[in-house]
């Protein structure tokens, strides 16, 4: 890797392009180096990753939504459209990065990724995978554009906080799709650095989607972000310029969004002929919930186990959760949101309380996708009364492990103290999730099969699941013109395609 050093330049400075953090994002993508077979790997497991959540969510409201307006646009010129997650038809490849994008987003199950800022690299995929199909690439084209999009958007969320300004997430992911998708066509690094900076420069937005009463838009806002990378390819192909510095310039993104202008980062990027392999960094989700609620979730099912009478409001006096700041403060009682604690409250914001999390995960001894989100299930009055009594705070040196470089001591836990009615005290703790590469029971290609005929059971026909499954896994030989062998039909009776919601289009 190679040191970028990125600070504001006033505009007689005159910056050179070539000195520039869009460009030199692109010439990573133009980098012809070949992909590690471990990463070749790792790419087919987030596919199929992805594949599973989307199923499971494809008869939601949102995803009902997307998928509506995505088959109100019909394939464009140039290319022979791509597939939508469920269904045959086949749309503008925008439109399908926008519908795939909402149905992988919306039950908060994927891959993740975290260091200076949080990220969910999954969500480039479906935006470059839409183009792949448009476009007619090979299944090893796919491989390469994936590759580029998890290592830019990875290597911009290790130098570059965007929530300490309030900027949501995928203001990374605008970039790193559009890299992506200049990887997978073999584009010039000129066109690559437009299409980069018009990416930036359409995503940037306020991270009000995921505090308070959070809404549905939380699943919308990396489909958006996919759909304006793909956009920003096609007006970049087509000689359109985007504004130059786009992170660097006085009036630019860091100066004015970011941390002003005097700020500086230093971004790490691969250098020539180094292989892209940050996605090995990443890490998916054995649970539908944020991903910092992943280990607690392990820890309450354990401690479902060990300690039954945890489980009774009354036999409680309090639970306090001591975790790191980004836990207390955007999924624990630190938020001071009112609606982590409401029982009425949407999906989304239940899945943003670790609180409520904990507690359900406690009484339960398991996690589940739906039923745990029910508002039945949020209602009850034993569940109420002991997810009142959780409480968070931030520990200095579980802040620190959060924030470490050192994957074997990076940790996304913390220690639990429950203070029972008689006095009794019983403590834990969980450094990681089960699931997580440094946990008890981490991810292989076994279990994201397993994660995939879970969640797509009942969804799709035992033969279309074989079928998907025996093709993924065949990626790297897929030749061009065959990705759509990588849509999934949904069984009949699952989708009502005259039950989508009616808008403009």
């Amino acid at each position: 890797m190679h040191d970028i050093d990125v600070r504001v330049h006033r505009s007689e400075e005159n910056l050179p392009r070539q000195e520039q953090l869009a460009w030199q994002i692109a010439e990573v993508a133009t980098d012809p180096v070949g992909v590690e077979p471990a990463v070749a790997e790792m790419i087919i497991n987030r596919i199929i990753d992805n594949a599973s959540v989307a199923l499971a969510s494809l008869t939601r409201a949102p995803i009902a939504s997307a998928r509506a307006q995505a088959l109100s646009h019909p394939v464009s010129r140039g290319g022979s459209g791509a597939g939508l997650y469920g269904v045959r038809e086949r749309t503008s490849p925008e439109w399908a990065a926008w519908a795939n994008g909402v149905a992988v987003r919306e039950l908060d199950f994927h891959d993740t990724f975290l260091a200076a800022e949080y990220s969910h690299p999954g969500d480039n995929i479906p935006p470059i995978l839409a183009v792949a199909e448009h476009t007619g690439a090979s299944g090893a084209d796919l491989i390469r554009g994936i590759a580029t999009g998890y290592e830019v958007q990875v290597d911009l969320v290790r130098a570059i906080s965007l929530h300490a300004h309030k900027i949501d997430h995928v203001a990374h992911l605008g970039p790193s799709a559009a890299a992506g998708i200049g990887t997978l066509l073999g584009l010039d690094a000129e066109t690559i650095f437009q299409a980069v900076g018009q990416a930036l420069h359409t995503t940037t937005a306020t991270r009000q989607s995921r505090k308070g009463e959070i809404s549905t838009w939380k699943a919308h806002a990396p489909a958006f972000a996919g759909k304006m990378a793909v956009e920003a390819v096609d007006r970049a192909m087509r000689g359109q310029t985007s504004p130059v510095p786009i992170y660097e310039g006085e009036d630019g993104v860091i100066a004015w969004l970011l941390d002003g202008p005097d700020a500086r980062y230093t971004v790490s990027l691969p250098s020539p002929g180094e292989a892209k392999r940050a996605i090995l960094d990443t890490f998916t989700k054995e649970h539908s919930a944020e991903y910092q609620a992943q280990a607690w979730i392990d820890l309450a099912r354990r401690l479902h186990e060990t300690h039954p009478e945890v489980t009774d409001p009354e036999a409680v006096e309090s639970i306090l959760i001591r975790t790191s700041h980004h836990t207390h403060y955007v999924i624990g009682s630190g938020a001071d949101d009112p609606q982590k604690y409401d029982p009425r409250a949407s999906r989304e914001t239940l899945d943003h309380s670790i609180p409520y999390i904990f507690t359900v995960a406690l009484q339960d001894g398991r996690w589940h996708h739906v039923d745990s989100y029910a508002p039945e299930r949020a209602a009850r009055a034993d569940t109420v009364a002991l997810w009142h009594k959780v409480t968070t705070t931030e520990d200095p040196e579980w802040t620190r492990r959060y924030h470490s470089l050192d994957l074997t001591e990076k940790a996304f836990g913390g220690a639990v103290v429950i203070t029972m009615a008689d006095g009794t005290v019983i403590e834990d703790e969980i450094a990681v999730a089960d699931a997580h590469p440094q946990g008890a029971r981490p991810f292989a290609r076994e279990q994201y099969v397993e994660k995939f005929r879970a969640l797509s059971a009942g969804v799709i026909e035992d033969a279309e699941a074989e079928r998907f499954l025996t093709d993924v896994q065949q990626l790297a030989e897929l030749p061009a013109g065959e990705l759509e062998r990588l849509g999934i039909l949904a069984a009949d009776g699952v989708i009502d395609p005259s039950a989508g919601p009616k808008g403009l289009f």
